[in-house]
């Protein structure tokens, strides 16, 4: 197959920019010739009240993007498009082009942007699914987008637009969810069911199980108020230094984290601050199992199937994909979010329980095997290819040539 990759990569690169190129690779690696159409935030010059303007009418509708994604699907005449990421500067114009073109549209849903101008349904380090209860409008009074009220007008009303003209509805053909959980909630924002395909993102390469039981706890991840941190710190507070933590990662609460940790005066916990790659997969074969105490609908952090190929189980928060990610008892433990003597409690069962613990080690790297590889993550996305050519040639287009 021809397939055309659509992306607007991010000014600072994270998970979804990794996930968009692994997947690439993964296609290329399978025989199909990929074609990229990619632009990147870094362009954005915001010099001036005229260029803001200009960047939201962007935003809204790209002609530079709907002429050269014409052309290039004239040129490559790729037999489906895989768009990932339109904002802010390809835009929906990219499906416009696409549909004209006869070429079918798989939208892969990294986050919630479909639903929420922030993209996370989360204010203020909670959840808050206002846009699905009432109006996408709720969130220029929030600033969710960028802080910003202009900017987020600009996003509600990209959004709101692309409803009326039913965009979402006609322009694309599939779409690709990590989790079931994130399913239902673009099913309650009025996308149809049976376009939504669920598959997960996956692991590649193979790090291969851990060695022994572990001789540690870990948490991976940004240090901001969702990702649970003071409800972390909280919890070994009550264990009294007979867990030992490691936290690896930075972000805005690492001064926080650490001065609460010494306000405490919590013994056996470091922070490791980032890592990379291969010293966080180390860490990972160190830990006896990893804790996340997200509070925040997570899409599907990579941590999670990552400690699974590690055979490491995880305890995490009762709330979101969380529930179907991790099974309790099974793959690893729950605990009620914001709750840090549940938490404590948790922790401390798994760690006096070894052996039940190592039973939880082996089931999360079966899981592992089972749903995170790279050959099974391509025999689905390649069953998604199929579906969105076969829904497009029984309704095909008066323009397509």
């Amino acid at each position: 197959m021809v397939i055309l990759l659509i992306h607007n990569f991010y000014q600072r690169p994270g998970g979804e920019d990794g996930r968009v190129r692994q997947e690439r690779d993964l296609l290329a690696s399978g025989g199909h010739r990929i074609v990229e159409y990619t632009r990147q935030s870094g362009e954005i010059a915001l010099n001036g009240f005229g260029r803001r303007i200009r960047l939201g009418a962007e935003a809204l509708w790209s002609k530079r993007t709907y002429t050269e994604l014409s052309s290039l699907l004239a040129r490559e005449r790729p037999d489906v498009a895989h768009i990932h990421n339109t904002v802010p500067l390809i835009s929906p114009s990219a499906y416009y082009a696409c549909a004209e073109a006869g070429v079918p549209v798989i939208q892969t849903l990294h986050n919630f942007r479909f639903l929420c101008p922030g993209g996370y349904l989360l204010r203020e380090g909670r959840v808050c699914e206002e846009c699905i209860e009432h109006s996408l409008f709720r969130s220029i009074c929030h600033r969710c987008y960028k802080d910003s009220v202009s900017a987020t007008a600009t996003m509600a009303l990209m959004l709101a637009s692309q409803r009326a003209l039913g965009t979402w509805k006609d322009k694309v053909n599939c779409y690709i969810a990590c989790t079931e959980f994130a399913k239902s909630k673009f099913m309650e924002g009025g996308i149809t069911a049976k376009k939504i395909f669920v598959k997960p993102c996956f692991v590649h390469p193979d790090p291969g199980p851990r060695v022994g039981s572990g001789d540690t706890v870990l948490f991976v991840g940004r240090l901001s108020p969702e990702k649970g941190l003071r409800t972390l710190v909280a919890a070994w507070a009550y264990l009294n230094g007979r867990v030992p933590l490691r936290i690896a990662g930075d972000g805005p609460l690492r001064a926080d984290v650490d001065a609460e940790i010494k306000r405490r005066g919590l013994t056996g916990v470091e922070m490791l601050g980032q890592l990379s790659c291969t010293d966080t997969i180390a860490e990972m074969k160190r830990a006896r199992f990893l804790v996340f105490p997200s509070e925040w609908y997570e899409g599907l952090p990579m941590t999670i199937p990552e400690c699974f190929a590690c055979a490491v189980p995880v305890i995490a928060s009762r709330i979101g994909s969380m529930i179907e990610l991790v099974q309790d008892g099974g793959t690893g433990l729950h605990f009620t979010p914001g709750d840090p003597r549940d938490l404590a409690a948790k922790v401390e069962w798994a760690w006096m329980h070894p052996e039940a613990t190592q039973e939880m080690a082996l089931k999360a790297r079966a899981e592992f095997e089972e749903k995170y590889m790279a050959a099974q993550n391509y025999r689905m996305l390649m069953q998604i290819n199929e579906e969105a050519v076969q829904s497009r040639l029984s309704k095909p287009s008066i323009l397509a040539s």
